[in-house]
């Protein structure tokens, strides 16, 4: 099945928008910026396998293999493509941009939110030894799963999911290697305690092309509580004149 889902197409559009979603996050965490950005933008959500309407497919514990299948998938993209990815989903998105980048069919841009720089978190690890402790970890970030998983039915569904996505986390190992020649903008909460404007520096490491730091109002999942400011940004980074940043 395909990684991606594009719930608005627009086939005439100059630049396509790829959203890479947080762990335990799925495609559907970006449908509702596909209406709110505007028609020269066409959105592609990532779909990891294992949730929605992946679910029965095998949940990916291996970060090289999740950063394989959808690299090969976004290999076979035309035209200009810029990726987006919130928390985890900011690394895979950088790993994933390093792969086409290498091809000379990378992004030419990279939105990183709310995710310290990989060279600094060289892993992602996040493990723990308890139900309980995952949900006040979660409880901590805020955002619209934890209200969802309050529901013990819900729960029970989404846990597997979770903590399959922190051992994939807990795979990752940063390897040096060639910095990308396109920009990076990098996005963080106002009230986000575990990313905020000062650690967003440490991602010009990671670029040729240079950054921009951008703060929004919110917390981690800033990207729920303003989606309009967000899109707004991502529109104004772009001319309509060949999508170049």
């Amino acid at each position: 099945m395909s990684w991606f889902r594009t719930y608005l197409p627009r086939p005439r559009a100059n630049l396509r928008l790829v959203c890479f979603p947080h762990a335990g996050g799925a495609a559907s965490a970006y449908r509702e910026w596909a209406a709110l950005l505007p028609e020269e933008i066409e959105l592609i959500a990532v779909q990891y396998p294992g949730r929605q309407d992946r679910f029965h497919d095998s949940l990916l514990t291996d970060f090289t293999a999740l950063v394989d299948g959808v690299a090969a998938e976004l290999a076979t993209l035309q035209g200009a493509t810029a990726y987006f990815g919130h928390s985890m989903g900011a690394t895979v998105a950088f790993e994933a941009a390093r792969r086409l980048d290498a091809l000379g069919n990378g992004p030419v841009r990279l939105f990183a939110s709310a995710r310290t720089a990989p060279a600094v978190a060289t892993r992602l690890g996040i493990s723990f030894d308890t139900e309980d402790q995952v949900m006040a970890y979660i409880r901590s970030l805020g955002g619209a799963g934890v209200e969802l998983l309050e529901d013990p039915d819900l729960r029970e569904l989404a846990l597997p999911m979770l903590q399959a996505d922190f051992r994939l986390m807990e795979s990752y190992h940063y390897q040096p290697g060639g910095r990308l020649s396109c920009p990076i903008t990098v996005l963080a909460g106002s009230g986000d305690h575990t990313f905020g404007a000062a650690d967003a520096g440490h991602w010009a490491q990671h670029t040729t092309a240079g950054i921009v730091t951008e703060t929004l109002p919110g917390g981690h999942f800033y990207t729920e509580e303003v989606p309009g400011l967000v899109t707004d940004l991502i529109a104004r980074t772009f001319t309509t004149e060949g999508a170049h940043p």
